[in-house]
């Protein structure tokens, strides 16, 4: 009884801040009743995500569905109402600059409902459903990616395209793409998608592919959350291998780091057994990131050190590459890799190879979490910056950003790799540079506050705007991945000939502007008032 009248406290709170039409009864005859919640707990976490560098934003309510049309059912009840209130879906919460928070209307926290605080009607979303023949597996939309792997691996199946870190959920990453070292041969995630289920600004539930609401489908894939919130999804899948053999070498000169990372990339139309499966790379200008990063790759009985490899101390460059196989092939993979890095033109006796299960690699960054937060370094402010770079200008930014802005402290790893133009679906909303090849540069970097000034918020977010002049200036045309702005004319430059759709699908699917609020693309309608 308790909880019923603390639920419609809160069905209350949100008629009286923004006048909803609805009575009370009428809102919890919905049937939404039981996944709302405004624990405290629930409030906290929806209010937060992993950039930790946008204020507590508590939402009204937190909603934890059970399935796509209770998501229906509250959409609908906040585009019918006399003012609206927001509602913004949560996976993870991952984001970095708020993008899933809404302080004035409901958080649909998609990840977690199995089992939540919110679930007092015992409900919860659908597993998911291997199709072994057809090599699709359907997901609910708050899935985390390392339980759908788990999951496709009883069939011995498991998705074609990653990203690094798996406890991210599946509408997350195909709202922004979704990309790792696969991407050059692969795609992105929201290329190995058959089918979503969505639900409109409107509390409209569609099914959408290429076949049927074509123009929905490519505009959610990549959409950032503005059409709909994505239920489900139905991922291609293809035979999982059972063993990795995982590689990294060094370079000094910039040049041939990055022609040998494009002569890989290049392969991608070649059989499996003449390329490699995964593409990577990383920038060094500080010896504690090379023997400190992601994992114990690097012998901490025999560190890596810069000076070593490269006399003048400058930056350092690592490729990182990975082959897959099954032990059945384990007899061949020895030669097809070395036959791979003959043609390669790495600093002599810098191979560092590691051979593990195909889990362990994929779920390599969860394990570096694990260590993190252990020494109480993961829940910190990350300023994160993600940049797709066209080649063009990759040599000048390593110029600039690299060997100029950066200095010999980073707070964090650098990630640098190529990708394939035409692997992207152009139909998509994702954005990205006009070239066939272009460079994802991602700044993945912790604020600590331990003194020291390099290290600070203030100093990264500076850097970061640093690096963003600088590109401005020097003509490097940049997009955004994982995008944040806060003008309107920087998202429509941000989206270039992409944006007259964008904007008008966003009238037809939201007009009302009542999803994912927290990017700031449009300003929710008639509610200027009480924001």
């Amino acid at each position: 009884m308790a909880t019923k009248l603390l639920l419609t406290f809160a069905i209350c709170r949100l008629i009286v801040t923004v006048g909803l039409t609805l009575d009370p009864t009428e809102l919890l005859l919905l049937g939404v009743d039981a996944q709302l919640s405004v624990d405290p707990t629930d409030v906290k976490a929806a209010s937060l995500d992993f950039g930790l560098l946008i204020g507590a934003q508590p939402p009204l309510a937190v909603m934890h569905p059970a399935s796509s049309q209770d998501v229906a059912q509250l959409v609908k009840a906040a585009y019918g109402s006399n003012f609206g209130f927001t509602v913004s879906a949560r996976g993870h919460g991952h984001s970095i600059n708020g993008q899933a928070q809404t302080a004035n209307g409901v958080v649909v926290q998609m990840s977690g409902s199995k089992g939540g605080s919110g679930m007092a009607s015992g409900r919860k979303p659908p597993h998911p459903r291997v199709w072994p023949q057809e090599r699709f597996v359907d997901v609910w939309g708050g899935e985390l990616w390392i339980d759908v792997l788990r999951s496709t691996l009883q069939h011995g199946l498991a998705p074609k395209s990653w990203t690094d870190y798996l406890y991210l959920s599946v509408g997350g990453t195909l709202s922004n793409a979704g990309i790792s070292g696969q991407a050059f041969n692969h795609g992105p995630q929201i290329s190995n998608v058959h089918e979503l289920d969505v639900v409109t600004g409107k509390g409209e539930l569609l099914t959408c592919s290429e076949e049927q609401n074509s123009e929905m489908f490519h505009a959610v894939l990549g959409g950032l959350g503005q059409f709909g919130i994505i239920t489900r999804a139905r991922i291609s899948l293809e035979p999982a291998p059972q063993r990795v053999r995982w590689i990294r070498v060094l370079y000094s000169n910039f040049s041939i780091f990055t022609s040998d990372q494009e002569y890989l990339i290049s392969l991608h139309e070649q059989p499996a057994s003449q390329k490699f499966d995964y593409v990577e790379g990383f920038v060094i200008v500080d010896e504690g990131l090379i023997n400190n990063w992601r994992s114990s790759f690097f012998s901490p009985h025999n560190p890596v050190k810069i000076s070593s490899l490269d006399p003048n101390g400058g930056v350092l460059y690592c490729l990182e590459i990975a082959k897959n196989y099954h032990e059945s092939t384990a007899s061949t993979v020895d030669q097809e890799v070395e036959s791979l890095l003959k043609k390669l033109n790495f600093i002599p006796a810098s191979v560092f190879t590691t051979d593990l299960p195909y889990v362990d690699f994929l779920d390599r960054v969860h394990k570096a979490e694990l260590k993190l937060r252990s020494k109480g370094l993961w829940e910190v402010p990350h300023p994160w910056l993600n940049l797709f770079v066209p080649k063009s200008k990759i040599a000048d930014f390593d110029k600039g950003v690299f060997k100029g802005i950066l200095g010999n402290k980073t707070s964090g790893p650098i990630l640098i790799y190529p990708m394939n133009k035409n692997k992207w679906d152009h139909r998509s909303s994702a954005v990205t540079p006009d070239e066939d090849v272009f460079y994802l540069v991602a700044l993945l970097r912790s604020a600590l506050d331990n003194g020291e000034e390099t290290h600070s918020l203030e100093y990264l977010t500076n850097q970061n705007r640093q690096i963003l002049r600088f590109c401005d200036e020097a003509g490097i045309t940049v997009k955004q991945y994982l995008p944040h702005y806060t003008t309107h004319q920087q998202w429509v430059d941000h989206f270039g000939n992409k944006w007259d759709r964008f904007y008008r699908l966003k009238m037809e699917f939201d007009p009302r502007h009542i999803l994912a609020s927290g990017q700031q693309i449009f300003t929710p309608t008639n509610m200027a008032s009480w924001r």
